[in-house]
Formats: structure tokens, C-alpha cells, sequence
């Protein structure tokens, strides 16, 4: 009887799922074809199947392969939410989700799962899991900030997670459609713009989080 390699196995899937997450990336879900993901991954028609039963099967495969790749971040969106520190742990959290839209293909495979997402209920309910673990940490590491007096104490941290969640995002979409546009280059930008989005006034006399240095201060403060 013949047995199957579960190494072999694992990294021809893996061949498979590269190929597909490229193709997707540059032409989008509907216009990539079987025979071109088969081309690309260098295997027949057949072998393919014996893989996935289907195309739609391979695009969730690249989007699942793309979480787990992010290796440890279920446990660091976790000891996020215990932080001694929550400023810190915010800036590293948005860090930690930022991260995947400096990947070149990666921006524009979001953008599309958005789009397939309105046709393919078991994709939204993937995205919506995904979405609702990140939107809890930032809210749970945000009111934790707020307790230990490093952000505005007047701001909602259920409101104001989503309003992260949405500045990260613009970091996708924006790479996914100008080209001209760097997200990396962006990240910087981005820990300003929620600096002076979240902390209290400095009359206020703010704890800082570690790490944390304001544009006007010199190496020598």
C-alpha cells in the first residue's frame, strides 16, 4: 500500500498555495484560472485536485496560510491584553497588524478577499473572526491604557479601536492601489498620527510607555 509523505505532502501544498496567492494577488480571484494556477505551481491538473477540491478551496488555503505564517500572533494579540505596560503594548499590537501590508502581494490579496467575501459566507465569517479577535485586544489593551492614565481618558476604547482598525487598514488599501504609496515607509507616520490622536494633554503629566519619545525630544532628555 502506498503512504503519502506528510512533509512531501505539506510543502507541495505549500507550492501550490505560492503560486495561487501571486496569481491572485496580480489578476483577482475571478480572472485566475486553474490551468494558470497549475502552471505556475508546476503540477498537472489532476494533482491539483488531489490537493483542493476547487479554486475557491485554494483562495481560502492562501488567506489561512497568510494568518498562520504570522506565526505567534494569537498569543502576542493575548499577552497584549495582560501588558504591564498598554501603551507599549498598543504600539506593538498596531506594529503586529501593520506588518503583513508592507508583504508586496499581501494588500492586494485583502482587497480581494473583501470583494469575495460578499459571495462566500464561510470567507466572511474567516475575515469576521479574524477582525473581532483584533478589534477585542485593541479595545481591552486601550482600556487598560486609559486606567493606568497613558491615553485621553475621554476617549471610548471600543470606538477608538475601530478607529485604529481603520487607519491600519487604510495602510492595505492604500498600498493596494497606488503604487507610488510605501507602507513601510508609513509605519512611523502611522505611531505619530496615534500618539497625537491618544494621549492626554501634556499638562496633564502622563506616564510614557516604554520606547515612547516625542518628535520634540533630543537624545539627550
Amino acid at each position: 500500500m502506498r503512504t503519502v509523505d506528510p512533509g512531501r505532502h505539506r510543502a507541495r501544498r505549500r507550492q501550490i498555495v505560492d503560486a495561487a496567492a501571486g496569481l491572485f494577488a496580480a489578476k483577482g480571484f475571478e480572472r485566475t484560472t486553474t490551468a494558470e494556477i497549475c502552471k505556475a505551481a508546476g503540477t498537472s491538473t489532476g494533482n491539483l485536485f488531489h490537493y483542493f477540491p476547487n479554486k475557491r478551496a485554494i483562495f481560502h488555503a492562501v488567506l489561512e496560510e497568510d494568518e498562520a505564517d504570522g506565526a505567534g500572533k494569537a498569543q502576542r494579540l493575548a499577552a497584549a491584553r495582560t501588558a504591564d505596560d498598554p501603551w507599549t503594548a498598543l504600539l506593538e499590537t498596531v506594529d503586529l497588524l501593520a506588518a503583513p501590508a508592507t508583504r508586496p502581494s499581501v494588500p492586494a490579496l485583502v482587497m480581494e478577499a473583501m470583494v469575495q467575501a460578499y459571495r462566500d459566507p464561510d470567507l466572511a465569517a474567516l475575515l469576521s473572526r479574524a477582525n473581532d479577535e483584533e478589534r477585542s485586544t485593541l479595545t481591552t489593551v486601550l482600556r487598560n491604557a486609559v486606567v493606568a492614565g497613558q491615553i485621553d481618558p475621554g476617549l471610548d476604547p471600543e470606538a477608538t479601536a475601530a478607529w485604529v482598525q481603520a487607519l491600519i487598514g487604510a495602510l492595505y488599501t492604500t498600498a493596494a492601489t497606488d503604487p507610488s504609496f510605501d507602507p513601510a515607509a508609513q509605519l512611523p507616520t502611522l505611531r505619530l498620527i496615534l500618539q497625537r490622536f491618544l494621549r492626554p494633554a501634556a499638562t496633564s503629566g502622563p506616564r510614557r510607555g516604554k520606547g515612547d519619545r516625542s518628535p520634540d525630544d533630543s537624545p539627550g532628555d
